[in-house]
């Protein structure tokens, strides 16, 4: 299904450029805009996830750097019957967290210091197991293509401005406004279209994986007030990344609108609650979190917060 969605994604995204390009420049610019759409489309293929990562300057880390934080995401990767994805910390006090990659092979996951730092080893592991769901659930792909393309369809109004001015083409100021209105729009539909479920699916899974879905809820509640505090730059610069964090990064949007890119955190946490009850008040913890307690972590959980990144 999220091969269909991908599919479907770049087709709008390609008719879009080309329909633009057609109105501005006619049939040559539909045929240069085809061009550039179809070597865009490759290149999100391959690079889109190095490119988000780069936007949000996150450091790979391995064994050696931040053993302890490496060696719970190996116990839950283990956990879910994934490969180990490249693990990566990004410096920013805001605490969220995302996964990227084009499949499971060639996934990555990404936490800020933040988060690292104010939450518990429980919550940590939930919000990881969060990500790697997503990774088992093979929306990254279109998620980190989305944040790519959504980022370079808000530039069709500059290409339009520079470039709208063809005489010969009656309809090319009609591709000019077109480019310059739409565009803004078009770029929050394009994350429109990852459906918000996948939220509550990577939950559900995320909860699984840990082992307690009251791990996941507590990390939300904690992560949603983080994110209202503390602003995050590289997310403000690049919004069209925000439908990848657990949470929304951007300040202002909290509510289940119709053009949020995140459910409501409170309609999350209810549903993670109801999923405690069904398994029956009290989650197996001991036997899921077993393989993901690596070395100085083998003590046991601590309800303090332990930056398990250093």
């Amino acid at each position: 299904m999220n091969l269909v969605r991908t599919a479907m994604l770049i087709a709008f995204m390609t008719a879009l450029f080309m329909g633009v390009g057609l109105l501005i420049g006619g049939t040559n610019g539909m045929l240069i805009a085809l061009v550039v759409a179809m070597g865009m489309n490759l290149f999100a293929y391959w690079n889109s996830d190095k490119m988000v990562l780069r936007m949000h300057h996150a450091q790979e880390v391995d064994e050696r750097t931040a053993p302890e934080f490496y060696g719970m995401v190996a116990g839950l990767a283990e956990n879910a019957g994934l490969p180990m994805p490249k693990v990566y910390v990004i410096n920013n006090p805001q605490p969220n967290a995302f996964a990227t990659g084009r499949n499971p092979e060639n996934a990555a996951v990404a936490a800020t210091t933040g988060l690292l730092n104010s939450l518990s080893h429980e919550e940590v592991a939930a919000v990881m197991a969060h990500e790697l769901a997503h990774v088992q659930n093979r929306d990254t792909l279109i998620m980190t293509i989305t944040a790519t393309l959504a980022g370079a369809i808000s530039m069709l109004g500059n290409f339009a401005f520079f470039f709208g001015n063809n005489r010969n083409n009656p309809l090319g100021i009609i591709g000019v406004l077109l480019a310059m209105i739409v565009a803004p729009f078009a770029a929050m539909l394009v994350q429109m279209a990852i459906s918000r479920t996948r939220e509550y699916s990577a939950d559900k899974r995320g909860a699984e994986i840990c082992g307690n879905p009251l791990w996941l809820a507590s990390a939300l509640r904690k992560i949603a007030g983080g994110a209202k505090r503390v602003v995050n730059e590289d997310a403000e610069r690049n919004p069209a990344t925000a439908h990848m964090f657990i949470i929304n990064p951007l300040n202002g949007q909290r509510m289940d609108g119709l053009f949020s890119t995140h459910p409501a955190t409170e309609n999350r946490i209810a549903a993670l609650e109801q999923l405690h009850q069904e398994m029956g008040g009290s989650a197996p913890a001991q036997a899921t979190m077993q393989s993901a307690r690596r070395g100085p972590w083998d003590n046991g959980p601590s309800s303090t917060p332990r930056g398990p990144w250093s």
